[in-house]
């Protein structure tokens, strides 16, 4: 009878039904004395008690197998078709007599097992003729049945690679370093969160196994394993910067020649580049000389040198890179680098850029580095200031060339720019006793200048670094998952963008009992130092750092679709965050769209993940629309400034599929990105629709509103943007007081797959804007770029979505094309 799952508990691995074998005593037994029908039975009653597969939808079983005392397992057949072996202990280490194994085994092959006990139950090998007598057959798969003297499941000390001692005792959460299938990686990962375990974002890459750092407690592990396969392993997270810095010049380098030696820059016609604009960048390091090449380095004032004095520059290079540094170390497998980098130093070599100088050294910086041929940048810029602090999210001068420059309003050359900024780090030494949370979403911890830019992608640090060294009188100040203490957040009122607009890790404090909270080497990432060969790595933190690691994905998701706008990639790399558990364990269980603020002013939409970012699988599509839109005009009747265009789209929905979905639940996640021109006046500071050029909003019809209604419904609305909100807002898990500020807009509801299908409607429409304005309209009518990204998630329905959008898609651009002709 097969265990019911509901009632299955982490204490019960390990001790299903055991069954041991007659006898004992420590001595081997003769099979012919082995009570073979008596054996048989109880190990087939072991094997009924494991959980059925196809009741419980579990991919298969982990299974401990046990020898009898002093017999040896026949491992070959315990890693056949459908068993793995994944752990092998001959007792010798352990001091007892037996051998154990831990196998996973599919529905099939748990089938399998039973048949051969089965058959050694009630078959035997035929009659052999050795020297001239006759030999009886032996029961067949004597050698394995007869070795064993129970089947359990496993629990998890049974994949436990690590010393025992090291195991995590006690309830409560752990960091578990878990060893996957690789074919099993993203299933994994994705779906582990589901069951309450958090995942980190480093993977580890080896020929046979992919490792990533799990958080939580051994219960929900133990749940999450069971449910979803795929782990071959698990041991104690040992994965820290400490171990590299730690060592002498010598075998630093001896490091870097090991990874030098497995990585490869490949050549690329167009390739893309991260721009830092910071202290500067050495050219010296093995590591960062094959992406930089020495016309490539620049600074925003002639008369400085182009070397890196202070160190940053270079440690943001090492991460654009390669990321931390960490885990590229410790594996094993190949590594291939697709950036390539630019170095505008921003920062002067001693003292500070006059404040009122900071817009118009930024604008020169990307005037000398635009001075060459034409390429596809990632303005990577890790430098704040407090001087304008307190500002409540209100446009700044620095902030407002930022807006210009990634307009492509300001600058030599007149196109948009990709530009990203670090939030600002707090200071540790104002952090005392409490929630260190409390510390950061204080309005003094705001975020810094030109950080609140409408246009530029601001990055916020949260962090997954809580391990500490065994007997370390410190404990980790922010947990797994959680806001780095470094990170600043936004205080301000929904009037202004929503800052954060995504957090990457920036590392962690360690805090003892007596403040303040200090950096430590085991709570940091690891990059490259500017003072090679002398040092070859160094500790690296903060926001700074998660910048440049956001600069590396954003680069490589532009690498792959090199065509598509500054303001689409934005999008797409936005769109693709999510929060962590710890981060959503911060709202209630039911929570309404007010108690989302907290998250957005400190994580924004949460951390990036990239592989979502660059695909639609089967079971989760995305919609690309880039498009333009006049949004203001001069009307024929009275001459004044009116809305002009509203952009429709009839989305090319898998209906078919969505209908026979029926009730089942879909996510709809929509992103509205464009880059507006601002008008920083004192005017305009207090109000978001005079300071940006143009305002967009996205409305998605109802089900039961076809196109006229829907349009019509929007026409009014677009006349009171600052009206109440409409019924529609009820759907959205944001709403249009979260989502529609700032040029960045994403809201995802979630609905019956059938209800999606009727609701294919989608409008880009504009609001005011200190573009509609008689005056500014009297010559050309202004034209604005946007990107409309639509993703459907189907999560675990096995929906095929993308075939059909596909076929849609194809006759659309087929009708195209002939009309074009």
């Amino acid at each position: 009878m097969a265990r019911n799952l509901r009632h299955f508990h982490l204490r019960d691995l390990g001790k299903a039904h055991p069954f041991q074998a007659k006898g004992g005593g420590g001595q081997k037994r003769p099979s012919d004395v082995l009570d073979r029908a008596a054996h048989a039975q109880a190990l087939l009653q072991a094997i009924d008690a494991l959980p059925n597969t196809q009741q419980t939808d579990i991919p298969g079983v982990y299974l401990e197998v046990t020898s009898r005392p002093n017999e040896r397992l026949k491992k070959d057949s315990l890693d056949a078709s459908d068993l793995t072996l994944l752990r092998f202990e001959d007792g010798s280490h352990s001091g007892t007599n037996q051998e154990r194994a831990t196998v996973f085994a599919t529905a099939k092959g748990i089938e399998k097992l039973r048949k051969k006990v089965d058959q050694f139950e009630n078959e035997n090998t035929p009659d052999r003729v050795k020297d001239g007598e006759i030999v009886p057959g032996r029961p067949k798969n004597a050698d394995l049945v007869q070795s064993v003297a129970a089947i359990t499941e496993a629990g998890l000390r049974a994949l436990w690679r690590s010393p025992s001692n090291k195991f995590p005792e006690g309830r409560g959460p752990a960091n578990w370093e878990i060893w996957l299938e690789p074919n099993e990686v993203d299933n994994f990962t994705e779906n582990a969160p589901k069951f309450g375990l958090a995942i980190g974002e480093e993977r580890l890459h080896f020929p046979e196994d992919v490792v990533v750092i799990a958080h939580g407690t051994p219960e929900v592990l133990g749940y999450a394993i069971r449910r979803l396969g795929g782990v071959r392993a698990m041991a104690a997270p040992t994965v820290t910067a400490d171990f590299f810095d730690g060592m002498d010049v010598q075998e630093q380098a001896q490091w870097v020649d090991e990874l030098l030696q497995r990585t490869e820059f490949p050549l690329h016609p167009n390739p893309g580049y991260v721009t830092l604009m910071d202290t500067g960048v050495s050219r010296a390091h093995p590591l960062i000389d094959p992406a930089l090449a020495a016309a490539d380095r620049h600074a925003a004032n002639p008369a400085w040198s182009l070397d890196d004095v202070k160190g940053h520059g270079t440690q943001m290079a090492g991460l654009a890179l390669f990321g931390d540094l960490t885990p590229n170390l410790h594996q094993a497998n190949p590594i291939t680098v697709v950036n390539r980098l630019e170095s505008v130093k921003l920062l002067p070599d001693a003292g500070v850029n006059p404040h009122h100088l900071l817009g118009a050294v930024t604008r020169n910086a990307v005037n000398i580095v635009e001075q060459t041929h034409p390429r596809r940048r990632t303005f990577t810029m890790t430098t704040t200031t407090g001087e304008d602090s307190p500002h409540d999210g209100a446009p700044t001068s620095w902030s407002s060339e930022l807006d210009q420059l990634a307009a492509g309003v300001s600058g030599a050359v007149d196109t948009p720019r990709l530009i990203l900024v670090s939030a600002g780090n707090t200071d540790n030494f104002t952090f005392g006793a409490g929630d260190y949370l409390n510390k950061c979403d204080h309005e003094d911890n705001e975020i810094e200048s030109p950080a609140q830019a409408w246009n530029a992608l601001t990055i916020g640090a949260y962090t997954e670094k809580t391990l500490l060294p065994e007997g370390e009188i410190a404990s980790p100040l922010a947990p797994f998952g959680d806001l780095s203490p470094a990170s600043r957040t936004a205080s301000w009122s929904s009037t202004w963008p929503l800052k954060p607009d995504i957090v990457l890790e920036g590392g962690n404090w360690a805090s003892s009992a007596v403040p303040p909270p200090m950096r430590h080497g085991w709570l940091s990432l690891l990059s490259t130092h500017h003072n090679y060969p002398l040092r070859s790595f160094t500790f690296t933190y903060d926001t700074s750092a998660a910048t440049a690691l956001a600069a590396k994905g954003i680069s490589e998701l532009w690498s792959e679709y090199p065509q598509l706008w500054p303001e689409t990639v934005r999008g797409l790399y936005v769109s693709s965050a999510r929060w962590t558990p710890q981060m959503l364990s911060h709202l209630p269980a039911e929570p309404n769209k007010g108690h989302y603020a907290t998250l957005f002013q400190r994580y924004g939409y949460g951390v990036p993940d990239l592989s979502r970012a660059r695909r639609s699988a089967s079971n989760a599509l995305t919609l690309i629309v880039e498009d333009t839109i006049t949004p203001y005009g001069l009307s024929e009747k009275t001459g004044g400034d009116i809305h002009n265009e509203m952009k429709l789209f009839t989305l090319p929905w898998p209906v078919e599929q969505l209908r026979s979905l029926g009730n089942a639940e879909v996510t709809l996640r929509v992103t509205l990105s464009t880059f507006i021109a601002p008008n920083p006046s004192e005017a305009s500071r207090g109000s978001k629709y005079r300071y940006a050029s143009h305002n967009l909003r996205f409305k998605l019809n109802r089900a039961d509103e076809n196109a006229q209604r829907f349009m019509a419904r929007i026409s009014k609305l677009a006349e009171q943007p600052e009206g109440p909100p409409s019924a529609e807002d009820d759907l959205w898990d944001f709403g249009s007081n979260r989502r529609d500020v700032g040029s960045l807009h994403i809201d995802q509801l979630t609905c019956r797959a059938s209800d999606l299908a009727r609701r294919n409607l989608v409008a880009v429409h504009p609001v005011s804007g200190w573009r509609k304005s008689k005056a500014l309209l009297q010559g050309e009518l202004p034209t604005f770029r946007y990107a409309l990204i639509v993703e459907i998630d189907a999560e675990e329905l096995q929906a095929e979505l993308f075939s059909e959008v596909q076929t849609a898609v194809d006759a659309l651009v087929a009708a195209q094309a002939v009309v074009a002709v």
